[in-house]
């Protein structure tokens, strides 16, 4: 997931360094798909390889879609004072919504 949508990569995909967005990174080895929620970061690509960085990456069947929503509800009712507490209620939804969708998917 990157901040403005998904990309793909392939076999021999061209060098490639990105921040990565909030949302579903999915990937097949050997016939078997697996889906994960990244919380941001970075990806690399260099000679077939991917190496991503993130802060947080969860299953996408272990993600708890209730207590994401918890999470949205709690930050709705956040007060805000000032851009950085703006910019973390809004953060947290981002994230929670990226999660349940994840989930959902």
């Amino acid at each position: 997931p990157f901040p403005d949508g998904e990309k793909g990569i392939g076999d021999h995909h061209s060098a490639l360094i990105a921040r990565l967005g909030y949302g579903e990174l999915r990937y097949e080895t050997g016939g078997e798909r697996r889906r994960y929620y990244v919380d941001g970061g970075f990806v690399q690509v260099r000679d077939n390889q991917v190496v991503v960085l993130t802060g947080r990456v969860l299953p996408a069947d272990e993600i708890d879609t209730r207590g994401a929503e918890q999470r949205i509800a709690e930050a709705m009712k956040m007060k805000i004072v000032d851009d950085e507490s703006l910019a973390k209620r809004e953060r947290i939804i981002e994230q929670s919504r990226a999660q349940i969708t994840v989930a959902r998917h």
